[in-house]
């Protein structure tokens, strides 16, 4: 997701793609909208580890279609193998996710998903501020050509990864366990908060790349400091996040977390004035990547926490696939509403957008004191005997706090 978050937009605009455009090619994030459409086919078919490894060899072939340094030269080819590249590290991210639940402890999701994060932004310093590297010395078609073979390796590298078995028997019918899953009460405060928590980080993202663009910073530049150093503060604050998580619990981590993340926007807003010094930029960029550790662990453990693990690709990827229906819905137009506001009252406006999540974080929060599972876990999921359906209850500390009186 690197390439397509970082890369792009840079590649785009180096050669004069409007802003408009590049906001548009934010829409090709609904791929991890509508993944819960073939989520079922990962729930019930294969090991997981499987379909990681075809998605990434999937996403080489997009690549090496896209190896050119002309990007008007391929025309729609271009845009069929974002499309493709996409849809393939959308389907990566259910396998994945459902794995790493079948691997997570109760109790965990917290340090798990510390590792999770930095895992993952470690691929965003391979694949974003790597091969912003690339261009200068072997352009832009060997740049998106290494980021196919940089595929193909961890194809390979997934072979070596421990399984997880979960009973073909617990597997059948995900349809069916997906609707009595969704019957819990309360879900319409659960989705409403998934679809809302992170949005203001979604709209701000797209444009962030182009204002250091349009604010005279090199491609080295954004790679080492936004990308690169950005990386390293992220894997900071998720290494943060997951303490606090561990200390506060879910749902306080989530309110205080969620607030602190606007600073992230309100940095960025800041230092998009005219009379800002350029070196802000810098301080916004480590900012935004705090904040989006620490608060990306409280989300992640909470979308772990209520999630069943025999049912967790189709479950998982419904709650993650509303999360980016409302990026891809504020995303695509942030281009035109940043080239009509100006970047810094675009900025503010999205710092705007978090706040109605909080209006159902309380409710949201009730499904932490819900059993786990709405039956038994089934025995081969970690290899130890099957748990009662009666798992405890979250603890007190992990309610939300009590209202002001």
């Amino acid at each position: 997701m690197g390439v397509y978050m970082d890369v792009l937009p840079v590649f785009l605009r180096r050669h004069d793609v409007s802003n408009t455009t590049i906001g548009l090619l934010s829409a090709f994030s609904f791929a991890w909208a509508a993944k819960v459409l073939w989520s079922p086919l990962v729930d019930r078919y294969g090991d997981r580890r499987h379909w990681i490894a075809g998605a990434l060899c999937v996403m080489a072939a997009a690549l090496s279609t896209a190896a050119v340094d002309d990007p008007l030269a391929l025309g729609a080819g271009l845009w069929l193998a974002i499309g493709v590249f996409c849809i393939a590290s959308a389907t990566q991210d259910i396998a994945i996710d459902a794995y790493s639940i079948g691997l997570t402890e109760r109790g965990k999701e917290g340090p798990v998903n510390s590792v999770r994060v930095t895992a993952y932004r470690g691929g965003l310093i391979a694949a974003g501020a790597g091969l912003l590297f690339l261009p200068r010395f072997v352009g832009w078609g060997g740049t998106f050509a290494a980021a196919g073979l940089l595929c193909l390796a961890l194809a390979l590298a997934v072979r070596s990864c421990p399984p997880v078995r979960i009973a073909p028997e617990a597997r059948r019918n995900p349809a069916e366990a997906l609707r009595r899953w969704l019957d819990r009460p309360g879900v319409h405060a659960v989705l409403a908060f998934i679809l809302l928590y992170r949005v203001g980080d979604r709209a701000m993202g797209p444009m962030v790349r182009p204002f250091w663009v349009d604010r005279g910073f090199s491609d080295e530049q954004i790679g080492f400091v936004a990308n690169g150093l950005g990386a390293v503060a992220t894997v900071l604050g998720a290494l943060a996040g997951g303490a606090v998580v561990a200390r506060l619990g879910i749902a306080r981590s989530l309110w205080v977390l969620g607030a602190l993340a606007l600073a992230s926007n309100l940095a960025y807003a800041f230092v998009a004035l005219p009379s800002a010094p350029p070196v802000g930029i810098y301080f916004a960029s480590l900012v935004e990547s705090v904040c989006s550790g620490l608060a990306s662990v409280a989300f992640l453990s909470y979308l772990m926490r209520i999630t069943q693990k025999e049912h967790a690709a189709v479950q998982y990827a419904l709650l993650t696939a509303v999360y980016a229906l409302s990026g891809s819905l504020v995303a695509a137009p942030s281009g035109w509403l940043a080239d009509r506001l100006g970047y810094a009252t675009y900025f503010a406006f999205t710092a705007v957008l978090a706040l109605p999540a909080f209006l159902f974080l309380r409710g949201a929060s009730a499904w932490l004191e819900l059993p786990w599972t709405t039956g038994p876990e089934p025995a081969s999921v970690t290899g130890s005997p099957p748990a009662a359906a009666s798992t405890p209850q979250e603890p007190r500390r992990d309610s939300p706090p009590p209202r002001a009186r």
